[in-house]
Formats: structure tokens, C-alpha cells, sequence
């Protein structure tokens, strides 16, 4: 069975946090195209009140959120033994911002998007995960 065939249920999860809805809608629609289950967050607030986090797949979160950047939002989540991958997107991230991600093993896709450049960290994160 193919995974655009599969119940939601059984599709590897992503999660997408940004604050931008055109981007958090957007996403939506391609990553599910791509035959994933997918859950957007407007807010860190929203991520870090989710009762079950645990049981996605994949983070892809935005670094310039209010309140709290994407980079401290995971390591929030990584503090609380949530240990799903993450997949930081921002704009011209900075080189501070690319060590810190470096640091805490989280590759950074730049937007705007180009290509299959986020589906193919996606993916990765994924089969990442199947193989550990």
C-alpha cells in the first residue's frame, strides 16, 4: 500500500510550527500531497501544551517565533525527553544561528523553500528514525 493510500493514523507524522499562517497552510497541503499526516501549531505556546507530542514523526519548526525562537522551543521538548527529530526553517539564518543549530544536531532549511529541499530533510529525519 502506498503511503498517500494509508489511513492518517498510519502516516508518518510531521509537525509544523510557524507563526505564519500562508506557511503553516502551505506546508499542510504539500506535505500531505506527499502522503503525510500533518499538524500546524501557530505558537510555541500551542507545541508545548500538546498532550502527546512524543508520537510525531518530525518537527519542522520556524526560528523566529514569538516568545521563544524554534531552536529553544526543541531544546524545551528535548528537556522533556521528546527526542522526535526537528527540522529548523527560517530566512538567512545568521552564523550564530547555524552554530547553535549545528550544536544541537538540527539541520536548518532556508526559506523560501526551493526545490524538494524540506521533503528531503524530512524524509531523512524519518528514515533516520527507522533505522535507530
Amino acid at each position: 500500500m502506498s503511503p498517500r493510500a494509508e489511513p492518517p493514523e498510519q502516516r508518518p507524522l510531521v509537525i509544523v510550527v510557524d507563526d505564519d499562517g500562508a506557511v503553516c497552510n502551505s506546508l499542510k497541503f504539500s506535505l500531505e500531497v506527499e502522503g503525510f499526516a500533518v499538524r500546524t501549531y501557530s505558537s510555541v505556546g500551542e507545541l508545548l501544551s500538546d498532550p502527546d507530542p512524543e508520537t510525531s514523526s518530525c518537527l519542522v519548526v520556524d526560528f523566529n517565533l514569538p516568545g521563544m525562537s524554534g531552536l529553544e522551543a526543541i531544546a524545551v521538548l528535548r528537556a522533556r525527553r521528546v527526542l522526535v527529530p526537528a527540522i529548523l526553517i527560517t530566512t538567512h539564518p545568521s552564523p550564530a544561528v547555524r552554530e547553535r543549530a549545528a550544536q544541537a544536531a538540527v539541520p536548518i532549511v532556508e526559506k523560501p523553500f526551493l526545490g524538494n529541499a524540506l521533503l528531503d530533510q524530512i524524509r531523512i529525519a524519518l528514515d533516520h528514525c527507522r533505522h535507530v
